[in-house]
């Protein structure tokens, strides 16, 4: 398992990746803000996809970007 800081680094990493710092930062004020609860948000994210189409587009993802 790994430790919260390993996490949020990578966390970060993520989101500098994929926003740039203005962005990023404000994604994280975005979520501050709100009473987000990932676990219900995740609840319906995938809600209408067959398990099979989600590994696809798993494996799919873990080609692409390794």
């Amino acid at each position: 398992m790994r430790t919260d800081a390993v996490i949020k680094k990578e966390g970060f990493q993520a989101l500098s990746n994929n926003l740039d710092i203005v962005e990023a930062e404000r994604f994280i004020v975005l979520i501050k803000r709100e009473n987000f609860d990932y676990t219900e948000w995740r609840k319906d994210l995938w809600e209408n996809m067959k398990v099979e189409d989600l590994s696809a587009k798993a494996m799919n993802h873990y080609k692409t970007k390794g």
